[in-house]
C-alpha cells in the first residue's frame, strides 16, 4: 500500500488551508486509508490553533473534520467506482458536535467513516480523539462536481 497520504497522492499542489500539502501556513492534514475501511489521520496543534491555553479552537476542529471527511468521501467514491483518479468534491452539508474540550498538547486522531455512498454523494462521520477519548464528532455530506464548477479539477 502507498504510504503517502491521500492529499500527497492526489492533490500534491493543493493549497486548501485544512488539507493542502502546498499550503505552508495551513493545517496540512494527512489522511490515510486504513485496513478496516476507515480513513485516519494524526495531527498536532500549534499555539496559534488554540482558543485558550491548552485547548484547540472549535473552528480549527471544524476544519479538521471538514477536510478529513472530504478525503474520506473521495476514498469511498474511488473504491465504489474502482477509480484511480480522485473525483472533485465539495461540502454540501456539515455539522459538528463538541463533546468536551480538545487538548492541544498531544496528538489528535481523526477517524472518518463513509456511512452512505451514493452515485455522486457521500455522507461521512468523523471523530476527533485525544488519548482514545472522543472530543468532537462531525457529520458531512460531499457531492461530486462537474466541469464548470469552480472546484472541478482542483486536484
Amino acid at each position: 500500500m502507498d504510504a503517502r497520504s491521500l492529499q500527497e497522492r492526489f492533490a500534491p499542489k493543493g493549497r486548501c488551508f485544512g488539507c493542502g500539502p502546498a499550503n505552508e501556513l495551513g493545517l496540512r492534514i494527512q489522511s490515510r486509508e486504513a485496513d478496516d475501511g476507515t480513513v485516519v489521520a494524526e495531527w498536532r496543534a500549534r499555539p496559534e490553533h488554540e482558543a485558550f491555553d491548552g485547548f484547540v479552537n472549535g473552528g480549527i476542529l471544524g476544519t479538521l473534520i471538514d477536510c478529513h471527511s472530504n478525503w474520506t468521501a473521495v476514498a469511498a467514491l474511488m473504491a465504489k467506482d474502482g477509480r484511480d483518479v480522485a473525483p472533485s468534491s465539495v461540502t454540501s452539508e456539515f455539522s459538528v458536535r463538541f463533546r468536551r474540550p480538545t487538548p492541544s498538547d498531544r496528538p489528535l486522531r481523526l477517524v472518518g467513516r463513509a456511512i452512505d455512498v451514493a452515485f455522486d454523494r457521500v455522507t461521512v462521520e468523523t471523530t476527533i480523539e485525544s488519548d482514545g477519548v472522543t472530543t468532537a464528532i462531525g457529520r458531512a455530506t460531499f457531492v461530486s462536481v462537474k466541469p464548470g464548477h469552480p472546484a472541478f479539477g482542483r486536484w
